[in-house]
């Protein structure tokens, strides 16, 4: 049997109990939202409302799914998501491929590398920014959210050092069957790399979806807001006719309520999404985090 000291079991209490505290800290927040979207009106108003429903309604939800702009705004958020996440795979995976070789294979490699460093030390700046997304025409257009955070360097630099760990005996064996360079890519280094690649999926995904700041800038109309743009609008104004909710209903909703619901049904997406890729998570991080 194994021998565990008295200073190990209580190392490993301790560091359970602060993992459990952790993960409560973490998932209360939510669950205090759900609790007050599903309450009522007069429950939520006086603020009486902590982690289980108070007078138990489905009112805000209902509003919520009946809100064209709601939807739309979701909408957009999930094809801007889809989009740029694909997107942003195909490019950050063809240029890390490229990266991940000898010098002696692609001159000047380090060269290149070093230009995508600098765009994470020093960007253009705001307005520069917007004046070239002007000028391409891309304002009011789902490209905007797009393809300014097309490239993520440090999701190619991940992916750039996971490459380096396929053993070279790999490519040359294709290399010998005939393959190219994008027939490699494809029957190679993509089936081997799946933690990766749905590890920076993940990133890039949530980075979409919870982007708000570049729908204000990029959209002078908010028919045309994404998901995030569209809540932190409604947060900030506390305008209760953003929402889709009127005068004659406001006896029957509350502000908070309906808000609630709309960030619930917000974050509902993401959570649904990460128990799939989870079991991939920490392979994908650590393997791509190992060479340099």
């Amino acid at each position: 049997m194994h021998y565990r000291s008295r200073g190990y079991t209580v190392f490993t209490i301790l560091n359970t109990v602060f993992l459990c505290l952790l993960a409560l800290i973490c998932i209360l927040p939510l669950v205090h939202v759900l609790a007050v979207s599903f309450s009522s009106r007069a429950a939520a108003t006086a603020n009486i409302v902590n982690f289980w429903p108070v007078g138990f309604t489905t009112d805000a939800y209902v509003k919520t799914l009946a809100n064209g702009k709601f939807l739309k705004a979701m909408w957009i958020g999930v094809e801007r998501t889809v989009l740029g996440t694909i997107l942003s795979m195909v490019v950050v995976t063809m240029a890390s491929y490229s990266l991940s070789k000898s010098s002696y294979k692609f001159p000047g490699r380090q060269i290149y590398i070093w230009i995508f460093v600098f765009t994470m030390l020093f960007s253009g700046g705001l307005i520069p920014s917007y004046i070239l997304v002007s000028k391409l025409h891309l304002i009011d257009t789902i490209w905007a959210l797009i393809l300014p955070s097309a490239v993520s360097v440090w999701n190619m630099i991940l992916m750039l050092n996971f490459f380096r760990t396929i053993p070279q005996e790999l490519e040359e064996a294709a290399h010998i069957d005939g393959a190219g360079h994008l027939r490699v890519l494809w029957s190679v280094y993509l089936p081997v790399s799946m933690p990766s690649i749905a590890t920076l999926s993940l990133f890039s995904m949530v980075s979409h979806w919870n982007s708000w700041f570049d729908g204000v800038i990029y959209m002078t109309n908010p028919d045309g807001y994404p998901l995030a743009t569209y809540l932190h609008s409604m947060i900030v104004s506390d305008n209760m006719s953003r929402i889709g909710v009127t005068s004659e209903s406001i006896a029957n909703f509350s502000n908070r309520t309906v808000k609630t619901a709309q960030i619930f049904i917000g974050a509902l997406p993401i959570l649904l999404v990460y128990p799939f890729l989870q079991k991939y998570f920490v392979k994908g991080i650590v393997l791509g985090s190992v060479k340099s």
